[in-house]
């Protein structure tokens, strides 16, 4: 991995000159996401789909029914 002053400059070169602290902020938030999950899919930290769409589908039926 890059080093994270590397990785920010290289995000500054990416964004438009007239971007906002907020956006910068914003795309960094987003990156440290990213890396977040792809380091816990190496660690074998993960829900399969079929589970996720069987807990959301309960979620949904209990939701309905109130």
């Amino acid at each position: 991995m890059l080093a994270t002053k590397q990785r920010v400059k290289e995000l500054l070169e990416r964004l438009p000159d007239d971007c906002s602290l907020e956006d910068v902020v914003y795309h960094l938030y987003v990156i440290q996401k990213v890396e977040a999950g792809l380091a816990d899919a190496e660690a074998g930290k993960l829900i399969p789909h079929d589970v996720v769409a069987a807990e959301l589908r309960r979620k949904w039926a209990a939701g309905s029914e109130s």
